[in-house]
């Protein structure tokens, strides 16, 4: 038997490794969120393509000039996270924004959202929400501006602003069309159930197919890319509180299911609230992070000056994470549960 047989091999940990790395997940998130951005393309004709690509150029520029000076074997622009959270955004945006606005939220998105952190694994808030965010505070007529559905006939008509110049103003279109959310807030109207599901509704690019949303959050799930704890506890709270309000006065608020299906909750809850840099690690912290995201977006949405909240509500809890992951902190078995001074 040779001596080669019997050489012992050292290595650092983990010493056990998935089989799938960062760019292999990222690919897999891209993956889900396919056939959600073929309904927006659907729905809302070449324009939703427009406002893809405008963000994800924005943030994959971004992250390319950040990456300028850094060897090519660890440029983190090569594990996809920069389409990612540009296609995030994306799916956050009115079909008719300017493609100026959506590429500009993309630079901020990584800019702000990533970089100034640190880069990937050491951002505190959800990138694609940082730059909606941003967007919703700088630009707020255009991000709360809708256009409606396009027929096949009127698939490659854009809106009249879409290419306007930076910070000039565009043309608004005569035809807008009032989301599910603000019609069950100020006109207290009810949409139709399969409306919602289907996406047959306005709104932005990710309010399109719950059903394919969801369908793409289960993808993530069985090949075990996400915690489908955050996103079941989402729509648990949701369901509660919100069914709460209803019975109380069913007139004024609306039920339950009307809430876990409109606006971007779907789109919040599996691929926005599970990011695993900025949610929980433990899962009670987990289940808590859920049920506070959904009390938030039941208590915006209803009591709030916007007829949604689920961005606002993912981005406040982002910042309760640290504490949800000190305060969880599984006991050693065998052992105490320490104390918070002395995790410190």
């Amino acid at each position: 038997m040779s001596i080669e047989s019997h050489q012992l091999i050292l290595s650092t940990s983990p010493y056990i490794k998935p089989p799938v790395d960062t760019p292999g997940i990222m690919r897999h998130v891209i993956y889900a969120l396919t056939p959600a951005c073929l309904a927006a393309v659907y729905y809302f004709g070449i324009a939703a393509i427009l406002v893809i690509a405008a963000a994800i150029a924005g943030a994959f520029l971004t992250e390319w000039l950040s990456q300028r000076e850094v060897p090519s074997e660890v440029k983190s622009i090569r594990d996809w996270s920069a389409v990612v959270t540009g296609l995030l955004l994306a799916l956050t945006l009115p079909p008719g924004i300017p493609l100026w606005m959506a590429f500009f939220g993309g630079v901020v998105a990584i800019a702000l959202g990533k970089l100034v952190f640190g880069g990937l694994g050491q951002n505190i808030f959800n990138p694609s929400l940082v730059g909606r965010a941003f967007l919703q505070a700088s630009f707020p007529v255009a991000l709360t501006t809708w256009s409606p559905l396009r027929s096949l006939s009127s698939f490659g008509q854009l809106p009249e602003h879409t290419f306007t110049f930076p910070f000039l103003k565009g043309t608004v279109d005569a035809v807008t069309a009032a989301t599910p959310l603000a019609q069950m807030k100020f006109e207290h109207k009810a949409p139709a159930l399969l409306d919602l599901l289907l996406g047959n509704t306005a709104g932005s690019l990710g309010e399109t197919s719950a059903v394919l949303l969801l369908l793409g959050g289960l993808y993530l799930i069985v090949r075990q890319f996400m915690n489908w704890r955050i996103p079941l506890a989402i729509f648990a709270s949701v369901f509660v509180f919100g069914g709460i309000f209803h019975l109380v006065d069913a007139a004024k608020y609306p039920a339950p299911w009307l809430h876990l299906f409109s606006g971007g909750l779907v789109l919040g809850a599996v691929f926005m609230a599970t990011d695993p840099v900025t949610s929980p690690v433990t899962q009670l912290g987990c289940y808590l992070f859920g049920a506070g995201i959904g009390l938030l977006v039941v208590m915006i949405r209803l009591f709030g000056g916007l007829p949604e909240g689920v961005m606002y509500a993912i981005l406040l809890m982002n910042g309760v994470t640290p504490l949800l992951n000190r305060t969880t902190y599984a006991r050693i078995y065998g052992g105490k549960r320490p104390s918070l001074a002395a995790r410190e």
